[in-house]
């Protein structure tokens, strides 16, 4: 795949972030598991069980000067069908660690809203990003991997995942997975450590239940008509 075909196809991305966390991703970015514990100065066994063991629940976590952050649940998961699927004599810790490593986006709302209307989420409030792909693809093209599934997921079917289920753009088999799912030949973009600088690519981002807008936080200047959710 190139970085045209990436962006044409998929000219918006979303990302579905804790209720009130707006202001300290606009100041210090969208960062993976691993980065905001860096921030936030975790370390040890309390680091290790937010980073490499399953979450089944989110987890707040502290630290003079900063604002309570909250690190997302993974629900989806369990390490019982993570042992089935996995390969590349990969253990469920490699995986918390390989998921926990980079932020996350969908290229579609139909994930976004399959996301905010699931169980666990339906009846609660989440801060939605909409960004921009071609500003963002052209400011993080080395660090974004493109990913075929949900990789997050593991029920009710745990589909296998290895090594190579994260792919730089350049080396995603972009037409080989259309003859497999052309509605979804990608179905997430992930990237790196995390996006330092994802005010500059984001282009509205609104409180959400489900799929009802409760309130619009930011639109970028110029804009225009909103984002139809």
């Amino acid at each position: 795949m190139d970085a045209a075909t990436l962006v044409t196809r998929f000219p918006r991305l979303w990302h579905m972030a804790e209720d009130g966390s707006w202001p300290s991703i606009q100041s210090k970015g969208l960062l993976s598991t691993s980065s905001l514990l860096n921030l936030y100065k975790i370390s040890g066994a309390e680091r290790s069980a937010i980073e490499a063991r399953h979450r089944p629940q989110s987890v707040p976590i502290d630290y003079k000067g900063l604002p309570r952050a909250v690190v997302r649940d993974q629900k989806p998961m369990s390490d019982a069908a993570l042992a089935k699927c996995l390969r590349d004599d990969l253990k469920p810790e490699d995986w918390y660690r390989l998921l926990n490593s980079m932020s996350f986006f969908w290229l579609s709302t139909d994930r976004l809203f399959r996301l905010l209307n699931a169980k666990p989420y339906r009846n609660l409030a989440h801060t939605v990003l909409t960004v921009d792909s071609a500003s963002f693809v052209k400011a993080h093209h080395q660090e974004i991997r493109l990913c075929p599934m949900n990789s997050g997921c593991t029920k009710p079917f745990p589909w296998p995942r290895g090594k190579d289920t994260f792919l730089p753009i350049d080396e995603y088999p972009y037409e080989q997975r259309l003859l497999k799912n052309r509605k979804e030949p990608v179905v997430e973009l992930a990237v790196l450590n995390g996006v330092f600088d994802i005010s500059r690519h984001t282009i509205s981002v609104h409180r959400m239940q489900g799929q009802k807008v409760l309130e619009e936080m930011y639109r970028r200047p110029g804009t225009g008509a909103p984002v139809p959710f």
